[in-house]
């Protein structure tokens, strides 16, 4: 269970303090389950990975959030950055699919969890959380990653899906590290993989720890077409930021979009099509 923990009687300026502010959460998860989960199409998986940066209590965030499923019908969201009331643990933009949700601090000011929530229609078979061991300066929050493993349709296939936020604002070292924990958990999974969300490589050095991750795990990244990578958030001339890698699947390539029509996130949702490939 999570410990919850109430805002404390603290002085105005006391509780702005980032130290202050932000608490410690459990490394576990909070589900939800689809009344009536449904079998994925291994034809047809549609991934849209998107850090909403903590905007999805505004109503312009559920504009946004809605227009985009209702035309590019998602099977799987990977979302970052997602503010969950820690009392009532609903999102009705999600309440038509079953979802996981990984928080990695909960805000005492309101009482909301920040993390990563993946969603589908489809049936989860179990899910676990990982905790970064390091801070982010200022706040001393950490980051979290969220492991969810889906059926394919059979007892021996199954599909495990990695959404994370790495952490930021530290040496790379610890940004390795963050990796180094994540690898070891998808190098236990022989099966199909789909690993996405907001990596923060915002140098060449991060980018290049990440690549090489992928390679030894044999995940691909997906390929945008060029007009479209343009429009992956950067920081001035550095490589992409959000990213979504995937095992045992072939892409459609020209079905690949980056949405850049949005106006409540500075991040641009990465949307993919993706087939099994054949035994």
């Amino acid at each position: 269970m999570f410990e919850l923990q109430e805002p404390s009687p603290l002085s105005y300026l006391k509780q702005l303090s980032p130290t202050h502010r932000f608490g410690k959460v459990a490394e576990a998860t909070i589900d939800r389950s689809h009344p009536n989960p449904t079998a994925l199409d291994r034809n047809s998986i549609k991934v849209l990975s998107w850090n909403i940066a903590k905007n999805n209590q505004v109503r312009h965030w559920s504009n946004d959030f809605l227009a985009i499923v209702e035309q590019h019908q998602p099977d799987k969201i990977f979302l970052q950055e997602v503010r969950l009331c820690a009392i009532k643990q609903q999102i009705p933009e999600l309440a038509s699919m079953g979802w996981s949700f990984a928080p990695n601090l909960i805000d005492t000011l309101d009482n909301t969890y920040s993390g990563v929530l993946t969603a589908t229609k489809s049936d989860r078979l179990g899910s676990q959380a990982k905790i970064t061991q390091h801070q982010e300066p200022v706040t001393g929050t950490p980051k979290v990653s969220l492991f969810v493993e889906y059926s394919l349709g059979s007892d021996r296939d199954t599909l495990l899906t990695v959404n994370t936020h790495l952490i930021n604002f530290v040496e790379t070292s610890k940004f390795q590290f963050q990796l180094q924990e994540i690898e070891a958990i998808i190098s236990q999974h022989q099966g199909a993989v789909i690993f996405s969300g907001d990596f923060n490589t915002w140098n060449r050095s991060r980018w290049l720890i990440l690549l090489q991750m992928a390679t030894r795990l044999g995940l691909t990244p997906a390929a945008f077409p060029p007009v479209e990578a343009l429009k992956i958030k950067r920081f001035l001339l550095s490589p992409p930021l959000d990213y979504i890698f995937y095992r045992g699947f072939q892409q459609k390539i020209p079905n690949a979009k980056v949405i850049n029509s949005i106006s409540s996130s500075d991040h641009n949702p990465l949307l993919v099509e993706l087939h099994l490939e054949s035994d």
